[in-house]
């Protein structure tokens, strides 16, 4: 089994040392070992774990969501359909966030639309004034 510090550990995988040590206090990386100057002391294991992190984190997964997979891989009775319905709720929950920056963007664009872009007060910005409630624009 392969062992590096801190250092090494962070760079190879990509994040701060700090991020690590935040790992390791909220649990999702176990206490590494110390070497006798102090210095810690990680596996593959806690690289693995931490590619696994930003992997996950990548897709769209908060990290109790990330807590919850990693709880399925030290779970013996788990299964692939366990994994599959996690990701299946995040993919719908990714595409309700999607309708709902499609809907922002085309408000946006109308809002922009009407505003005169000019040197107009800001008494007559459509953009404020819808902020306002006081737009007849719908959005």
């Amino acid at each position: 089994m392969t062992s590096m510090t801190i250092g090494k550990l962070a760079k190879s995988v990509g994040v701060g040392a700090e991020t690590i040590r935040y790992y390791e206090r909220s649990g999702f990386l176990p206490a590494p070992e110390r070497l006798p100057s102090g210095y810690r002391v990680y596996s593959t294991d806690a690289a693995n774990r931490l590619r696994f992190i930003k992997e996950a984190q990548a897709l769209g997964f908060t990290l109790n969501e990330i807590k919850d997979l990693f709880s399925l891989t030290d779970d013996p009775e788990a299964d692939c359909a366990s994994v599959n319905a996690r990701a299946r709720a995040k993919l719908d929950e990714i595409n309700d966030k999607i309708e709902r920056l499609q809907l922002m963007k085309e408000s946006l664009e109308r809002l922009s639309a009407y505003c005169p872009a000019d040197e107009h007060p800001l008494s007559e910005c459509s953009i404020i004034n819808h902020l306002y409630g006081k737009s007849g624009i719908k959005s």
